[in-house]
C-alpha cells in the first residue's frame, strides 16, 4: 500500500492548518515559539494556525496571522501543500509565502516571536510536520 493510499484509508482525525512563511526584505523569516501546554511546546513554527469548516485554507491563514501576530497579509502565495502523520492524527499542511503585509508581526497571544536569517532555520527546532518545508527553504538560492 502506498503512503498516499494509506492516509486516505487513516482512520485518525484530519486537521487542517494554514502556516503562513513570513520573509522580510532580508531574507528572514519570522518564527514564534510554541505556549506551554500545547503540543511540542517551546518548539519554534512558522505562525498559522487551523482552517474552520467555512474557510479556504487561505481565509484562515488571514484569520489566524492577525489574530495570532497581528499582521493583515497583502498576498500570499501557496509555497506547498502535504500531509504529514503523527500517531495520533493527520495533519494537512497549507504552507503560503507571504512578502507582503501591513503592520509589525509580534507575539499576539503572549508567544516570543524573532526574525531568524532562512539560511539559519533548524528542523530539529520545529515539530517534526516541518522538516519538508525547512529543507526546501534551506535549499533555496536567495539573492
Amino acid at each position: 500500500m502506498t503512503a498516499l493510499t494509506q492516509k486516505a484509508v487513516s482512520k485518525k482525525p484530519l486537521i487542517k492548518v494554514a502556516v503562513g512563511i513570513i520573509r522580510n526584505e532580508f531574507q528572514q523569516i519570522f518564527l514564534t515559539r510554541r505556549l506551554e501546554g500545547k503540543d511540542f511546546a517551546q518548539s519554534w513554527e512558522f505562525p498559522g494556525g487551523k482552517v474552520e469548516a467555512n474557510e479556504s485554507p487561505e481565509q484562515a491563514l488571514r484569520r489566524e496571522l492577525e489574530e495570532e501576530i497581528g499582521i493583515m497579509v497583502i498576498k500570499a502565495e501557496l509555497y506547498e501543500r502535504f500531509q504529514f502523520e503523527y500517531p495520533k492524527k493527520v495533519i494537512e499542511l497549507s504552507f503560503y509565502l507571504i512578502e507582503e503585509w501591513l503592520n509589525q508581526p509580534f507575539g499576539r497571544e503572549g508567544q516570543d516571536g524573532f526574525w531568524i536569517e532562512q539560511h539559519a532555520l533548524d528542523s530539529g527546532q520545529f515539530p517534526p510536520a516541518n522538516k519538508k518545508i525547512i529543507e526546501r527553504l534551506l535549499s533555496e538560492k536567495l539573492d
